[in-house]
């Protein structure tokens, strides 16, 4: 093989390199931004997910000096009730559908502790990604970090094309 050869299947190589040939490159909507990639949460996952979060979570409040969290079934089943109905309503906000404040709900499963906090989040992120932009704001911050805080309840709701809405709350 000659210097010419070697010059031009190099030269190839390196244009279809740099024109991303070969790349996976990401899909774009009509806006030109980037589509969200879609997490599917299937059965095996579903398990480990409050755990996940929970460790995350417990490890960032030790950092602060504050006690951990444990799980609180109450709290979750009212954290799993908003996340369904929020993707009845078709958007992100703390009241149901009924009227229902975060308070009433946790009240309605039973909690007989004090109801501190709900995050929410509409998405397609994975729950660490969630956390991580919850973790990004201060005032979504203060709800994780908030040291009165004994009690997490976590849930979401996914939808058949992969939207998830996610509900955290928190008590004491």
């Amino acid at each position: 093989m000659n210097r010419r050869t070697v010059f031009l299947m190099g030269g190839t190589a390196a244009m279809l390199a740099a024109c991303g040939v070969g790349a996976s490159q990401p899909r774009v909507g009509a806006d030109g931004k980037p589509l969200p990639r879609v997490y599917r949460i299937n059965e095996a996952t579903a398990e480990k997910i409050p755990y996940r979060v929970l460790d995350s979570i417990n490890t960032l409040r030790s950092a602060g000096g504050s006690v951990p969290l444990v799980l609180n079934a109450e709290l979750t089943a009212a954290a799993l009730t908003h996340s369904r109905d929020m993707s009845v309503q078709n958007r992100p906000w703390h009241f149901g559908s009924d009227g229902s404040s975060p308070l009433l709900r946790v009240q309605r499963v039973g909690y007989a502790g004090k109801f501190l906090g709900e995050l929410i989040s509409e998405t397609y992120e994975t729950e660490m990604e969630t956390l991580a932009a919850w973790m990004a704001q201060p005032d979504t911050r203060d709800v994780v970090l908030d040291p009165a805080a004994r009690n997490l309840g976590l849930s979401w709701y996914q939808e058949e094309g992969g939207k998830i809405w996610w509900t955290l709350l928190t008590g004491a």
